[in-house]
């Protein structure tokens, strides 16, 4: 059992390695110049030990993305719990970006370089759309149901363009940042108006589609049972 506790806790160390040298090398240089071999002589492991790890820089920056998470989750209280949705989720997402801050350099790096390639990017959006369902959940705020996915997607949206404010955003107190953030969540809370007014245009709607669903399916079921009847009637 030790010994697989210290398998596990190297395993967790090479990982957190990797990640750490990906960073400290998108902060020196651009993102594409990066190489599979340049993360694995900063992170002190071989190439085989790398795959064993990640498949690809972006599984990295899931790992990274992961980690964020973390932080900003475990540093979630219920001190807001009486605060309106929109103030807990800017504190949430204010929370991010400090939790960001460190890796500044490396964000405007890696940023610049997602830009350019576009499968890239539409792996990533899969990653920051995880995150940002454990964001609005930290919040207080249901990202479930029919729209549950279009709040999330137009969350990784908004959060997108805030964090393009804070890479150029060079006030201590990120005035422009949270400015931007401020807008965002304005329109964030229009958009979810409209979709739970939809919701609730719609449910009539719906309810009367899962019943007409059901009278169909009872209507087959009725039929088939007849005609197994009627198959195992010697008389007919």
């Amino acid at each position: 059992m030790a010994k697989s506790r210290g398998s596990e806790s190297e395993t967790n160390g090479a990982r957190e390695r990797i990640v750490d040298a990906l960073l400290d090398l998108a902060s020196e240089r651009s993102w594409h110049s990066i190489t599979m071999p340049d993360i694995a002589e900063r992170a002190g492991v071989s190439l085989a030990e790398f795959r064993n790890h990640f498949p690809s820089k972006g599984a990295i920056l899931g790992a990274f993305a992961k980690r964020i998470d973390t932080i900003v989750l475990e540093g979630t209280t219920h001190d807001l719990d009486t605060e309106t949705s929109r103030e807990r989720l800017f504190d949430v997402l204010m929370r991010r970006i400090d939790a960001l801050a460190p890796h500044k350099d490396a964000m405007r790096s890696i940023m610049a370089g997602l830009r350019h390639d576009p499968l890239s990017l539409l792996a990533m959006n899969q990653v920051a759309t995880n995150s940002m369902r454990f964001m609005l959940a930290a919040a207080g705020i249901d990202a479930e149901g029919p729209f549950g996915s279009i709040k999330v997607q137009g969350a990784v949206l908004s959060f997108a363009h805030i964090i393009d404010v804070w890479l150029r955003d060079d006030d201590a107190g990120l005035s422009k940042t949270m400015a931007a953030l401020d807008t965002e969540l304005g329109k964030g809370a229009m958009m979810v108006h409209r979709l739970d007014d939809l919701g609730r245009m719609s449910a009539p709607l719906a309810t009367m589609m899962d019943r007409a669903m059901e009278r169909g399916r009872s209507m087959r079921d009725r039929r088939s049972w007849n005609r197994q009847d009627a198959d195992q009637d010697p008389s007919i």
